[in-house]
């Protein structure tokens, strides 16, 4: 019984790692980055001229800091940084750790065809989402001002997708952020409503965007068993160190 009650009293109060720890207060940032955008839209604030064409490089506004906050958020992507979730890191050879047994390539084939479908899934689908915001910009029923605030919008949503709940998992299957087979088009989904604006500001952003989702994708197809946790044991649950998606892990929510 006494047992029975310590392991209820765990489930209600656990630990919470580090890094989970940080992208909480990431999250928070982001609303409150988010709730600032609407504010100053709200205003019919100037700073939103930065947005069009050239005028990145007419004067200083506060959205360069935001600019200069993705571009190395990016940048980050394209390298090993150990304070970095392995969900995103999985593709560097410094972060795979293959496993004591021979991989068996005829299983590793099948699932990595079977994540290209569902990944496949996942693209025809936000390019619809994509495609219904540029028919709503075309007619003139947004501007470019919404368009940059439905992108912080997805800026908030990609952080509540690890940390409260992911609707692509339905489509992609993945038992954890860490396994995820789209971890990094994070930044590609978040800029594509810029794709319609033009401007400096936003073609940086979505063609820094589609860098990462190209290294990303190549690396998937040159080194698929970093990408599956029975070729990489740095990927199963039980050597987890990140901690970050507990909301998703059996192990943890047992533990």
């Amino acid at each position: 019984m006494n047992k029975q009650k310590s392991s209820r009293i765990n489930r209600i109060i656990r630990p919470v790692s580090r890094l989970r720890k940080a992208y909480i207060a990431r999250l928070v940032g982001r609303c409150v980055i988010l709730a600032g955008c609407i504010f100053l839209s709200v205003l019919g604030s100037s700073e939103f001229e930065l947005l069009d064409r050239m005028n990145f490089f007419s004067r200083f506004s506060v959205l360069h800091i935001l600019w200069g906050i993705w571009v190395i958020d990016m940048v980050c992507q394209h390298i090993p940084v150990k304070h970095m979730p392995l969900g995103s890191q999985k593709l560097f050879r410094e972060r795979f750790r293959p496993v004591h047994k021979e991989i068996n390539y005829s299983r590793l084939k099948d699932y990595i065809i079977s994540t290209r479908k569902a990944a496949c899934k996942v693209f025809a689908l936000w390019t619809v989402i994509i495609a219904v915001i540029g028919v709503l910009f075309h007619a003139n029923i947004i501007n470019r001002t919404v368009l940059f605030l439905i992108s912080v919008f997805f800026y908030v949503c990609d952080l509540i997708c690890v940390l409260i709940w992911c609707p692509f998992r339905l489509i992609l299957g993945n038992q954890c952020c860490t396994t995820c087979r789209i971890f990094n088009w994070d930044h590609l989904m978040m800029f594509s409503p810029l794709i319609f604006m033009g401007g400096f500001y936003s073609i940086s952003l979505v063609l820094m965007a589609c860098a990462v989702w190209l290294v990303w994708e190549f690396c998937v197809m040159r080194f698929p068993e970093r990408f599956w946790e029975f070729s990489n044991e740095a990927l199963k649950c039980s050597n987890c160190t990140d901690k970050l998606c507990t909301q998703y892990c059996k192990n943890y929510s047992n533990s």
